[in-house]
């Protein structure tokens, strides 16, 4: 049996387990997913327990992303996100590295959204508000996909600092978001506004329209302010599951070398969800 796992502190509120079980039911694999909630500040001992443990594959949670970086051989995309969410032990178990592979597959689960939703991003303009995890993530994976990247945030330095990292992106305060916005062809929102208190957005209605494609990062709840008054203003939305499912089925892929089921993962996930 191969086991698979998850390391944050804390775990229990995690949608991973199901996620992934049920993509093992659905093909048939002798695979298990468990929940490890080591202390703080043992990232570093975390991976070399699990390692010891005979563990197949890890996703990492908060807080451990960027400490967990140092303690794996990081794929160059991680590196430029400065966060690891995804660990492979294979290589070690093989004989082909000293230490396990890091991965940093939020992006993907940014792209893999919009291309699930016929969104293409090549060419497009951009903007992703917030400049922390989850905006780094979608600002690279937007990038990288061929789009023209701005990153709007309420600490412009930390959005300047972000937007000079990623290939031709800008970066800026939210004074000119509305501008920014009625140019632009995709919306990322990567705060956490809108979970908190699910009646507020970081994006005023006025500025959103109908050739716009928005993605909230937030999943909880699935239909959040923003997304509510981008479908009134025509756009095409895409909630936080699918950029959560995605990032799971990345890691699936890259972990067992199938192809993912993603049907029945996007219904345990959802189910989890209502």
């Amino acid at each position: 049996m191969d086991v698979y796992g998850l390391i944050g502190n804390p775990v229990g509120h995690s949608l991973s387990p199901p996620l992934h079980e049920a993509g093992y039911e659905a093909l048939d694999l002798d695979a298990r997913y468990v929940t490890f909630e080591p202390d703080a500040d043992a990232a570093a001992a975390a991976i070399t327990g699990a390692a010891d443990l005979g563990v197949a594959g890890l996703n990492v949670t908060i807080p451990f992303k960027r400490d967990v970086a140092d303690a794996v051989d990081a794929d160059p995309l991680a590196e430029r996100i400065g966060a690891v969410n995804t660990v492979d032990f294979a290589p070690v178990r093989e004989g082909d590295a000293d230490r396990p592979r890091g991965y940093n597959t939020d992006a993907a689960g940014v792209t893999r959204a919009f291309a699930h939703h016929d969104v293409s991003l090549d060419g497009a303009a951009a903007v992703v508000v917030g400049a922390g995890g989850a905006g780094r993530a979608a600002a690279f994976a937007l990038a990288d996909a061929g789009a023209i990247v701005h990153v709007a945030n309420r600490t412009a330095e930390r959005a300047e600092s972000l937007s000079a990292a990623v290939d031709g992106a800008t970066g800026g305060g939210l004074d000119d978001l509305g501008e920014r916005i009625a140019a632009a062809d995709v919306l990322v929102n990567a705060t956490s506004v809108g979970m908190e208190a699910p009646d507020e957005t970081p994006v005023p209605a006025e500025h959103l329209h109908g050739d716009l494609a928005v993605l909230d990062a937030v999943y909880a709840p699935i239909e959040t302010r923003l997304l509510r008054e981008a479908a009134e203003a025509g756009a095409t939305t895409i909630d936080g599951a699918w950029m959560l499912l995605f990032q799971g089925v990345e890691a699936f892929e890259r972990w067992t070398g199938v192809d993912a089921p993603v049907e029945p993962m996007n219904a345990a996930l959802r189910a989890e969800l209502e």
